[in-house]
């Protein structure tokens, strides 16, 4: 009976070595894991792939560009940038002109799969002269063709997680069209519709809400208008039923504060959605960007 317990005992710690070996084992595998890397070249892709991935374990969320850079239109790649996208699986860009460094950037990373959000058969992108406009996130049907795009890149990209994505789409598609919804219902209405806007980032918004912009007061953001294109802005605004000017909270309003002090026009703020908060702040950052402008337009068009 003595020597049947000794020989249970020897079995139990046998078995139990074997687990601990299993377990340590599968710790092993799971630590050494490779963690899926997508990397976004700015602000709006970054909340467009946060949303996409929330919760989804395993994935890791990389903002190339510091949330406050805003636009890409003329950004150079850095070095710590190179190094950012040496470890991407996947590079999530707006395109259509927005990233001039793509081919650089793809070119040094061959094995990197990269993602134009804009490239995507329901958005028409709108042109001025030959060159396409980039800012498509503005409108907010185009926000949504988006965020289905990337998602169907993903799912191709990373298989693994590819159910976890498509809710995730799905869910940040619905709170959008919730989101379109209320915004038709506070804009489409209002008296007036013509705006003066402080770069072209708001032919898409304006196309999808029926505003016309009569003029924009600096063609490329951070280059002061010309003194003919100052005088012929002044003369547009003045011939408005509702004399109002649209700057942006990333560049200096000084030249729509000449024009308003010539015209007695007043001065409000839209907001391109193209700098903010980081990580679990980003989450929200569309949506919320995207009322506060809702009710500014409101508030400058009644």
């Amino acid at each position: 009976m003595l020597n049947l317990k000794k020989l249970m005992s020897i079995l139990l710690a046998a078995l139990f070595c074997i687990a601990a070996v299993g377990c340590g084992g599968e710790n092993a595998a799971n630590k050494d894991k490779k963690e899926f890397t997508i990397v976004t070249s700015f602000y709006p892709m970054y909340i467009d792939v946060l949303n996409i991935t929330k919760g989804v374990e395993g994935v890791k969320v990389v903002n190339m560009t510091k949330p406050q850079t805003g636009c890409l239109h003329d950004y150079q790649l850095t070095t710590e940038d190179m190094k950012t996208l040496e470890s991407a699986d996947v590079f999530v860009v707006n395109g259509a002109g927005m990233e001039s460094f793509l081919e650089k950037a793809a070119k040094q990373n061959p094995k990197m799969k990269t993602v134009e959000a804009s490239n995507y058969k329901d958005i028409n992108l709108l042109k001025d002269g030959d060159e396409e406009n980039p800012h498509v996130w503005l409108s907010v049907t185009y926000a949504i063709a988006q965020v289905k795009a990337i998602t169907a890149e993903l799912c191709e990209a990373d298989p693994e997680h590819k159910d976890a994505y498509r809710k995730n789409a799905l869910d940040y598609c619905m709170k959008l069209e919730k989101l379109k919804e209320e915004m038709h219902n506070e804009l489409d209405n209002l008296p007036h519709k013509d705006i003066v806007t402080f770069h072209e980032a708001f032919p898409y918004l304006a196309k999808e809400f029926k505003l016309n912009i009569v003029s924009v007061i600096e063609r490329e953001p951070g280059t002061e208008p010309t003194p003919q294109e100052l005088e012929d802005t002044i003369k547009q605004v003045k011939g408005l039923d509702a004399k109002v000017l649209f700057t942006e909270p990333q560049y200096s309003p000084a030249a729509a504060e000449t024009i308003a002090r010539e015209t007695g026009a007043k001065i409000y703020q839209l907001d391109p959605v193209v700098t903010g908060e980081a990580n679990e702040g980003a989450i929200d950052a569309y949506i919320d960007t995207m009322k506060k402008n809702m009710a500014v337009l409101k508030e400058a068009l009644q």
